[in-house]
C-alpha cells in the first residue's frame, strides 16, 4: 500500500509547525460517510467558506484578471452574493437543486459558479463544445432547474447588479446557507465503459481536501529535500488555461486559486493558443503554468519561446495525462529556471484531482512514475479478476494490478446511477480507478489507463462511445477504436471499420457520421478499412493488433 510517508522525515520542529495541533496541515482521523478517513483539522467546511476566507486573507489582491476588468478577493464576495440572491429570488434556486453551467472560462462564468455554490445548489459542469445529443443527455440525467451558457452569464450579472440596487432585494450573505461537508458541490462528466458520460458527484469536502493535500505534500517535500524557496513572496499568478467543466479548471484553478490567494489571468475567448499563453505570461509576470502535456509540448517547441520574458515563471506542472520523462527533460532543458519546480499530478475526476504527485528531486529510476501519494491518501494495487475486489491486497512489490484509492477526496458517486457507483466504490469507500499499475520504491507507476482509454490533449475518450456510433451506420458492420501515439496530443483516435457486404463508405463519410453526435475531439483522425477485425479464440477483438 502507498501512503504519505514523507512527513515522517521532517525535523521535529518543522513537523510541529506544519502538522502539529493547530497547524495549517494538522491531520486527524474522522468519520466520512461511515468510514474512518484522515482529514485536515483546520479546513474550511464548504466551498463558499473558501471564498470568504480568501477575502479576509488576501483583500485587494487581484483574483481574476480579464481582458476588460479585474476582480479582487475583496470584491468577489459581494458580487457572488448579489448573483446568489438573483438565483434564489428570480429563478427559485434552492439547496440541492442542480444548475447547469456551460461556457468558456470567463469572469462572469466563474462568479456564477461561486454563486451557485453559495445557494447550496449543485453545479452541473457541461462542456460548451459538446454536441446537442451530449448536452441533452447531461440535462436529462441531472434535471437542472436552470441552464446558463455563453451570454447568459453576463446577463445574469447585469440583472444581479440591478437587483442589488433595489432596497427589497438586497443580496443576503452568501455564507448563510447551511451546507454539510458531504453535500454535493458539483457534477462533472466523465466517460464510462458503457459509452455514455457519467456524472461524477464531488462534495464540498472533496474540493477543500484537494487544495490542502497537494499543498501539504509539496511543502513537506520542499523542506525535507531543502529545495530552493520561491523567489516571490506573493501567492502564484497563473493563467486559466483549463476549462471549468474539468476538475483541473474547476478545482485545480478556480477554487484552489482562491484557497491560496492566486491571481488567475483569464485568457481571451477561443481555443487555447501557445502564443497567447506566452504573451500573457510575459505581460502579467505569470509565476506558474498548470497545463496538460499537449500544451506544454507546444510551449517548449514554440519557435519564439526565448523571445518572451519568462523570468517570473517558477513552477511548471499539471495533469490530465501522463507527462513522459522526455517532456520533463525537455522542459528542464529549455526552461532551466523551473527545473527544481516541475510538478506532475496523477488523478481523475472521481478523486477530485490529485492522488499522487511527482515532484523534485526526481531520481532517474522513478522519472517514469506518477509520484508518491499525497497527504491523506491511500493507494493500493489489487487483483483484476471479476468478483475479486480483495485480491492483490499487500501483494508482491512491483506486481501489476488495478489501482484503488481511498481518502477524503474520493467522490460521492455517480449521479442517478447506483449501479455504476456500486461498481466503482466498495463497502469501505475504496475507489476502483480502472487504471492499472504497480508500486515500486514508494512510487506509483502506470501500466495502462483504463485499458482502452484514449487521452487526446488532456481529454479522456472512451472507444466504446465512438464504436457504438460507428456501427449505427448502415454501411458499417463492425468497428473498433484505438489510440495511436501523437507527439503533441499524446494520442489521437484511430477507427478500424469493416464494411457491410456490398456497401461503400469513405474515410470522410465516417468522420462526418461521428461528428454528427459526438464532440470534435472524439472524431477519428485516422480511419482504416479491413475485411475483418482480429479476434482472440474467445471472440474478443485484439486491439493490440490494430495500432
Amino acid at each position: 500500500m502507498l501512503r504519505w510517508t514523507e512527513r515522517d522525515d521532517l525535523d521535529p520542529a518543522w513537523a510541529e509547525g506544519l502538522l502539529g495541533p493547530g497547524a495549517l496541515f494538522e491531520l486527524v482521523e474522522t468519520d466520512v460517510l461511515g468510514q474512518p478517513v484522515e482529514v485536515f483539522a483546520q479546513r474550511p467546511r464548504s466551498v463558499p467558506q473558501i471564498l470568504a476566507r480568501a477575502a479576509e486573507t488576501y483583500g485587494d489582491r487581484p483574483y481574476l484578471i480579464g481582458t476588460d476588468r479585474t476582480v479582487t478577493y475583496a470584491d468577489a464576495p459581494a458580487q457572488v452574493a448579489a448573483i446568489a440572491a438573483t438565483l434564489r429570488q428570480r429563478h427559485g434556486v434552492r439547496p440541492g437543486d442542480r444548475v447547469a453551467l456551460a461556457g468558456e472560462f470567463t469572469i462572469d462564468h466563474a462568479l456564477t459558479l461561486w454563486a451557485v455554490a453559495a445557494t447550496g445548489a449543485i453545479v452541473v459542469a457541461i462542456n460548451p463544445h459538446a454536441t446537442e445529443d451530449e448536452r441533452a443527455h447531461a440535462v436529462a440525467l441531472t434535471e437542472p432547474v436552470l441552464t446558463l451558457s455563453g451570454p447568459a452569464f453576463a446577463e445574469l450579472l447585469a440583472s444581479s447588479d440591478t437587483a442589488s440596487d433595489t432596497p427589497d432585494q438586497q443580496p443576503t450573505d452568501a455564507t448563510d446557507v447551511v451546507i454539510d461537508e458531504d453535500d454535493p458541490f458539483a457534477i462533472v462528466f466523465t466517460s464510462g465503459t458503457t459509452g455514455r458520460p457519467k456524472g461524477a458527484t464531488l462534495s464540498h469536502r472533496n474540493t477543500v481536501h484537494f487544495s490542502l493535500a497537494a499543498a501539504a505534500t509539496s511543502a513537506v517535500r520542499s523542506i525535507v529535500h531543502q529545495l530552493p524557496a520561491s523567489a516571490s513572496a506573493s501567492p502564484a499568478t497563473v493563467i486559466g488555461s483549463a476549462p471549468l467543466f474539468h476538475v483541473s479548471g474547476l478545482l485545480g484553478q478556480l477554487t484552489n486559486g482562491a484557497f491560496w490567494g492566486m491571481t488567475i489571468v483569464v485568457p481571451p475567448p477561443g481555443r487555447w493558443d501557445a502564443t497567447t499563453h506566452l504573451e500573457l505570461s510575459e505581460r502579467h509576470r505569470v509565476t506558474s503554468w498548470s497545463i496538460v502535456p499537449t500544451q506544454l509540448w507546444r510551449l517548449i517547441d514554440h519557435p519564439h519561446l526565448h523571445d518572451y520574458d519568462l523570468s517570473a515563471l517558477e513552477m511548471v506542472g499539471g495533469g490530465g495525462a501522463t507527462f513522459e520523462p522526455e517532456l520533463l527533460r525537455c522542459t528542464a532543458e529549455r526552461l532551466p529556471h523551473t527545473a527544481t519546480a516541475l510538478r506532475v499530478g496523477y488523478g481523475m475526476t472521481e478523486t477530485a484531482g490529485t492522488v499522487t504527485l511527482l515532484q523534485p528531486p526526481v531520481a532517474d529510476d522513478v522519472a517514469a512514475s506518477v509520484g508518491t501519494a499525497v497527504a491523506g491518501t491511500c493507494v493500493e494495487i489489487r487483483g483484476v479478476g471479476p468478483g475479486e475486489p480483495e485480491a492483490g491486497h499487500d501483494g508482491d512489490p512491483g506486481a501489476i494490478g488495478e489501482i484503488w484509492v481511498r481518502g477524503a477526496q474520493v467522490f460521492l458517486g455517480y449521479w442517478n446511477d447506483d449501479e455504476a457507483t456500486a461498481a466503482a466504490l466498495d463497502a469501505e469507500r475504496w475507489y476502483a480507478t480502472g487504471d492499472f499499475g504497480r508500486i515500486t520504491d514508494g512510487h506509483l507507476f502506470l501500466e495502462s489507463r483504463r485499458r482502452d482509454l484514449i487521452i487526446r490533449g488532456g481529454e479522456n475518450i472512451y472507444p466504446i462511445e465512438i464504436e457504438n456510433r460507428l456501427v449505427e451506420h448502415p454501411a458499417i458492420a463492425e468497428a473498433a477504436v484505438v489510440g495511436i501515439d501523437h507527439r503533441e496530443l499524446g494520442q489521437q483516435v484511430k477507427a478500424v471499420c469493416v464494411r457491410r457486404d456490398g456497401a461503400t463508405i469513405t474515410e470522410d463519410e465516417v468522420r462526418a457520421w461521428v461528428a454528427e453526435t459526438l464532440a470534435r475531439y472524439k472524431v477519428p483522425t485516422v480511419v482504416e478499412f479491413r475485411a475483418e477485425l482480429p479476434r482472440t479464440e474467445t471472440g474478443k477483438v485484439r486491439k493490440i493488433d490494430l495500432t
